[in-house]
């Protein structure tokens, strides 16, 4: 009596929860809200590693223009956030959000002993571990495990795909997985029911028994996400992207009476080993459209304030562009912190030090995981030391 690998995977983490922590999912036959402070934080991870310096531009640097003759873009390109920076044109919408005092930016960020490894590099931002340490949890799944400890509702991560990234699985508990509420809420109808209805041994009846009533639960795990989802639809157009659609998802989540604080969602890829430029304007232009309906979906419905969008990547790209118009893997890079409730905005710190490279990549002068720690703490409200098993010490942009 085995369910299918296929199916297993197909329906996603919270089908997976159901059989690895079946008391976990017991008390969601009525879903119920845990303590929260408000804040939700969306995690947008740029796939590939994106190239930092073609998204913020050091426009009067001369060894970026030396190094990138074909792909650099031309200071009267970029779109001028001061005298020395400007924000790749096709990201215009930033530039708004820059005015506003809605964008901070953090330049320079990584890691000691980078990893150049899309795998390995993602695994690190993921767990965040060192670069010499392999842990099997995420840092957002031990956020579950600290803040969730003793509260039955699986609700409070979900990533917007069909399998859980790493990022999202703790050492006890797991976010959810669901690319789309409706799809969740079929499948987790018909997919299983079909498979448990083919069983018929005489002597699984126990075994039966409780897949039966795990299943159970979890069919109204997804009816309830599904629900919600339908209870406060968008009136804003979202791009039919698939960017757009998650980000039209997780606005319609935040809209409703759902307890979820952390959306994960990716787009890319970012892998710009040659025609660079053409990649990533592309990509730029279908994040910054898909942004640009949320925010003010947001601001029209009162909830920017209390939303934070972060951007991040494994890694930046080399310094020097490539025979191929590209960029190869690098070290470090920038992060974007969105939201109408900033205490710090504009450049956090200044541009990367292009005379001053490590094999001709940059040296990365903030750790990422600071950045997680202050997320952590003054944002969720979570003990950051216990999640990331050290101090870290804080930002202060939020």
């Amino acid at each position: 009596m085995l369910i299918s690998r296929k199916t297993f995977l197909q329906t996603g983490s919270l089908a997976t929860a159901s059989y690895l922590v079946p008391n976990f999912l017991k008390a969601m036959l009525k879903p119920e809200a845990i303590s929260s402070n408000g804040k939700i934080l969306i995690i947008l991870q740029l796939s590939g590693g994106n190239d930092g310096l073609n998204t913020i531009i050091p426009v009067r640097n001369d060894i970026y223009y030396k190094l990138r003759t074909q792909i650099s873009i031309k200071s009267n390109n970029a779109v001028l956030l001061n005298d020395e920076a400007g924000i790749h044109p096709a990201l215009a919408f930033f530039k708004e959000l820059f005015d506003n005092g809605e964008l901070a930016i953090l330049n320079n960020v990584g890691y000691p002993e980078p990893n150049k490894s899309h795998f390995r590099s993602m695994d690190i931002w993921q767990t965040a571990s060192d670069s010499n340490q392999f842990l099997q949890s995420g840092w957002v799944g031990r956020y579950l495990d600290e803040a969730c400890h003793s509260c039955s509702n699986p609700t409070q991560a979900m990533e917007i795909d069909d399998l859980l990234s790493l990022a999202m699985k703790g050492n006890k508990n797991k976010a959810i997985a669901l690319k789309d509420p409706r799809k969740l809420y079929r499948e987790s109808q018909e997919s299983f029911y079909k498979e448990l209805n083919s069983m018929h041994q005489p002597h699984t009846e126990v075994l039966t028994s409780y897949l039966y009533s795990t299943l159970s639960n979890t069919i109204n795990n997804a009816q309830y996400i599904f629900d919600q989802s339908k209870s406060r639809p968008s009136a804003d157009s979202y791009p039919s992207t698939p960017i757009g659609k998650d980000l039209n998802t997780i606005a319609s989540l935040i809209k409703s009476d759902i307890n979820t604080q952390v959306y994960y969602l990716s787009v890319g890829s970012f892998d710009t080993h040659n025609n660079q430029n053409q990649r990533q304007e592309q990509l730029f232009k279908i994040i910054n459209d898909a942004v640009g309906v949320f925010v003010a979906d947001m601001k029209r419905n009162g909830k920017f304030k209390d939303v934070l969008l972060i951007t991040f990547s494994e890694f930046g790209r080399r310094v020097s562009e490539n025979a191929s118009r590209g960029t190869d893997h690098g070290t470090a890079n920038q992060m974007f912190f969105i939201s109408g409730g900033l205490n710090k905005k504009g450049l956090l710190n200044g541009l990367p030090n292009l005379s001053q490279l490590q094999e001709g990549d940059l040296i990365y002068s903030e750790d990422f995981r600071k950045v997680y720690a202050t997320l952590l703490k003054k944002w969720l409200g979570a003990n950051d030391k216990n999640i990331l098993g050290r101090d870290n010490g804080y930002y202060d942009f939020i």
